[in-house]
């Protein structure tokens, strides 16, 4: 039998993978021969996916694991994942552009194949947005999917779809259903479109129904929907109509280990921080849904008032440059380019508050990657988030940190200040964090949850994972 997975974050992209699993493998075991080779007694599973493209070279030479931006350190870690268990996977994806939208100084070939992680990964070269957002982002991701979809599949058993991105696995899924009836097809929710433009106000009373429509008829067209949050949950049953025996919750993890050892000294000299001043550190995308015109009035606002605090941006996106402008003058706001896995881990432990930062009307549409990581950290959390929103309630389950009003400089600048004076709660948040993690928000966990989907799926082809003997949701 085959299959399809197909993931995305935020940019369009697709993951193809060929997989063979032994229904009777034991959990971690792999038979033997090459990486990526069939064996008798393994059964094809092929997953399609459109994620964010792993961060290496623009010609293609990719390195793994992902950069930890968007959702893509999450596709990435499932293949992983699947690959350590046993499974065979083979990739299509695009090239690394995210979330700088742009495949840098040097244009990628068409395509080009490569091997990463034990599985076979086929890079396609889409359209970029001329600005992410609107028609443009809508035609990157058509461009992408018509490009995955005239490409020939490898024998499949279970179609696996991202969202992001919405529109290419639309063209996906619409080829699985011509071609492909009887295969299961399982969609991955990590944003959902229409809410995003409701609630960031983007999008037309039109432009958001009919976002709408395309999203309803995926995930209704789907034998599993996997959402990352019991919120999610809610409004794909609800306003999605999605039957809640289909729909199931497999929380993102935390994808950056936190290091053995931190030079915190060391690191903080090394970024330019003084021993004397606390560091305020927003890590991630730099676009509209973070709102992070409230960071540069905070930082403004601190240093009207002389406080030793320096609020730190560390990404990229399409607001950078906007961002950049605005911050003209201040120094107690810093720019921070992406850094490497074990630049970024020790940038992240050295902060003295880790900071999510959301515009206000943001609610519902997606839950910050950025948490799982924070989290590993044990450095508090500071929020800015609507009252009722999905960060919000998830820093304040996980006891990590304190939650402000957002969109409110003053409101910010106050919570700092809070965790500033209690040394206790900053050392209590962390811990608790931590503990949190360990106990809801592992790889392991997420891995073994997916192997249960399959397993529901198709009884015969693969084992269940001890999560989840009963069922999908």
């Amino acid at each position: 039998m085959t299959g399809t997975f197909a993931s995305d974050s935020m940019a369009p992209a697709s993951l193809r993978a060929r997989v063979r699993v032994a229904p009777m493998l034991p959990a971690g075991g792999r038979p033997g021969g090459a990486a990526g080779a069939p064996t008798p007694d393994r059964n094809p599973l092929q997953l399609l996916w459109s994620p964010h493209a792993a961060r290496g070279s623009s010609h293609g030479g990719p390195e793994l694991p992902p950069e930890p931006a968007g959702i893509a350190p999450y596709s990435g870690g499932l293949a992983s994942g699947l690959t350590a268990s046993g499974v065979d996977v083979s990739v299509i994806t695009t090239f690394p552009h995210y979330p700088a939208w742009s495949f840098g100084d040097a244009r990628p070939p068409s395509s080009a194949v490569t091997t990463e992680i034990g599985c076979a990964v086929h890079r396609l070269r889409h359209r970029l947005p001329a600005r992410p957002g609107g028609v443009s982002r809508l035609l990157s991701e058509v461009s992408f999917g018509l490009h995955a979809v005239s490409r020939r599949w490898a024998r499949h058993d279970v179609l696996v779809l991202v969202s992001p991105a919405l529109f290419s696995s639309a063209i996906a899924l619409v080829r699985a259903r011509l071609f492909s009836r009887g295969t299961p097809v399982v969609t991955w929710v990590q944003d959902i479109y229409s809410l995003g433009l409701r609630e960031t106000g983007s999008g037309t009373g039109p432009a958001e129904r009919f976002v709408a429509a395309i999203e309803r008829w995926v995930l209704k067209r789907s034998s599993t929907v996997v959402v990352i949050h019991d919120r999610f949950m809610e409004t794909v049953v609800e306003e999605f109509g999605v039957p809640a025996s289909r729909v199931t919750v497999m929380r993102n993890w935390t994808h950056v280990e936190p290091p053995e050892f931190v030079d915190r000294v060391g690191a903080r000299a090394s970024l330019g921080w003084a021993p004397d001043e606390t560091i305020v550190l927003h890590a991630g995308n730099m676009g509209v849904k973070q709102g992070l015109g409230n960071v540069v009035e905070a930082a403004r606002s601190v240093q009207d008032r002389g406080l030793p605090i320096r609020f730190v941006l560390l990404g990229d996106g399409n607001q950078r440059e906007s961002l950049q402008q605005q911050a003209a003058g201040i120094d107690s706001l810093q720019f921070l380019a992406p850094l490497p896995d074990d630049e970024f881990a020790a940038a992240l432990n050295s902060a003295d508050v880790l900071l999510v930062n959301e515009a206000p009307g943001i609610s519902g549409m997606a839950v910050p990657s950025k948490l799982t990581t924070y989290f590993a950290t044990g450095v508090p959390v500071l929020a800015a988030s609507d009252e009722g929103s999905v960060t919000r309630a998830e820093v304040l389950a996980a006891n990590a940190g304190i939650v402000v009003d957002a969109g409110r400089p003053t409101r910010l600048v106050d919570g700092v200040l809070s965790l500033i004076r209690d040394p206790t709660a900053r050392e209590r948040y962390g811990r608790d964090a931590r503990n949190y993690r360990a106990a809801h928000l592992t790889a392991a966990a997420a891995i073994d949850r997916f192997k249960s989907i399959l397993h529901v799926l198709l009884p015969d082809r693969f084992e269940s994972g001890s999560a989840d003997k009963t069922g999908t949701n």
